[in-house]
């Protein structure tokens, strides 16, 4: 994928003169405390790099404090950065003048706050189309686009209708079709999910993942929930005192937490609903649909295996054969595979939650990891799905 946005070495310092002594201090290695001791300046983000892929989900998470609204902010300059670079689409954001500011906003980025900002007197068609207005579109043209954004949030037929008359959930997707309507390529998402209640807020999260599953927008999503930013993200990155202390995958940051700040983060993670099939999958032991029951025992045996999957030409699974099925078929003097063949057998996919794997392990038998294509990924063993969420436990405690 090619990088959407980059952000290098982003400061963002607040005060009357932060391009002076501050910044020179903060460069130069100074803690913030000393910094806002001897200048009176605050480091709200400190020497921040990350690339955001084109298409993805990048959360950035943190505690109260931590700086990641801060750094939201100085993404589409409602913050003025102090020092660094912000790059969309090979372009400093950073740099450009206002007026060509002004047409980014307009054009490739839009925002969801947490607090709603709807207008409570204006119909949510017209709050939907709010964007549209600020570039100038015609009436009839930006509630034509502004309906199609409510629909792809569910509200297409509460368009004439207030925003007192919504729920709190139905509220912040009259927001998200504000954003969807302007078909921007980047969202920015600042805690938009924040003031909902735990089961609103988990729709909101599957959502807002159908929706990226559909239009594949690029977005930077803001939280402090640690369980949100790994249900969500692609990539995840961690912050502390305005400094970026991981970026890693959601299992990258679960298994491989990089100190004990973000370990102890994860003594509260629940593994089992972020760690996925992918984390335990191992290559599958395939044999072509032609072989004989001799060979597959021989591949069998060779690999200390009990299944083995057969593929047809095109790598498209037909079925799981056992070991004693073939072994009753070799005293039988039979060869053919096919009398063996189970037709029916446990099936996932790459993403799948490792909790959503239990049920699929009662039997003992190998869990076929398959794509959209109905072609073979790889296989979990049903220990291993344990065996993974134990050394899961233990890293997060160490």
């Amino acid at each position: 994928m090619s990088k959407k946005i980059q952000i290098k070495n982003l400061i963002k310092i607040f005060g009357p003169a932060p391009r002076r002594r501050a910044l020179s201090m903060l460069k130069d290695g100074v803690g913030k405390d000393e910094i806002l001791e001897e200048t009176g300046h605050i480091v709200g983000v400190n020497q921040v790099s990350f690339d955001v892929e084109q298409g993805e989900i990048f959360v950035v998470m943190g505690l109260s404090g931590s700086g990641k609204s801060t750094l939201i902010r100085c993404i589409n300059r409602l913050y003025e950065p102090t020092d660094g670079e912000v790059l969309l689409d090979d372009e400093d954001v950073a740099k450009v003048d206002r007026n060509r500011l002004e047409e980014i906003r307009r054009t490739k980025m839009a925002m969801v706050f947490q607090h709603f900002g709807l207008f409570p007197h204006k119909s949510v068609v017209y709050n939907a189309a709010y964007g549209l207005k600020v570039q100038g579109m015609d009436e009839a043209s930006r509630r034509e686009k502004a309906i199609e954004a409510l629909e792809l949030v569910g509200l297409k037929e509460w368009a004439d209708h207030l925003p007192s008359e919504l729920s709190g959930g139905m509220q912040q997707r009259v927001g998200l079709a504000r954003a969807l309507a302007t078909d921007a390529d980047v969202l920015l998402m600042d805690e938009a999910f924040s003031a909902l209640d735990p089961l609103i807020r988990r729709q909101m999260q599957d959502e807002l993942i159908e929706l990226q599953e559909r239009l594949k927008k690029t977005i930077v999503f803001i939280t402090h929930d640690l369980n949100e930013a790994l249900r969500v993200g692609n990539h995840v990155a961690v912050m502390r005192d305005g400094e970026v202390v991981q970026i890693g995958t959601p299992t990258e940051i679960i298994t491989e937490p990089a100190n004990e700040y973000v370990a102890r983060f994860m003594a509260d993670v629940d593994q089992a609903r972020v760690l996925s099939a992918e984390f335990v999958m191992k290559p599958a032991l395939k044999v072509q649909n032609n072989t004989t029951a001799k060979a597959a025992l021989a591949a069998m045996d060779k690999a200390g295996a009990d299944a083995i999957y057969v593929v047809n030409q095109r790598g498209e699974v037909d079925g799981l054969l056992e070991r004693s099925a073939l072994a009753t078929m070799s005293q039988n003097g039979a060869d053919r595979i096919q009398r063996a063949l189970q037709a029916n057998f446990p099936v996932t996919a790459r993403f799948t939650p490792l909790n959503e794997l239990y049920r699929l392990c009662k039997d003992g038998v190998p869990i076929a990891v398959m794509n959209d294509a109905g072609r073979l990924q790889g296989v979990v063993h049903p220990l291993d799905v344990l065996a993974a969420l134990a050394v899961a436990e233990e890293v997060a405690v160490e």
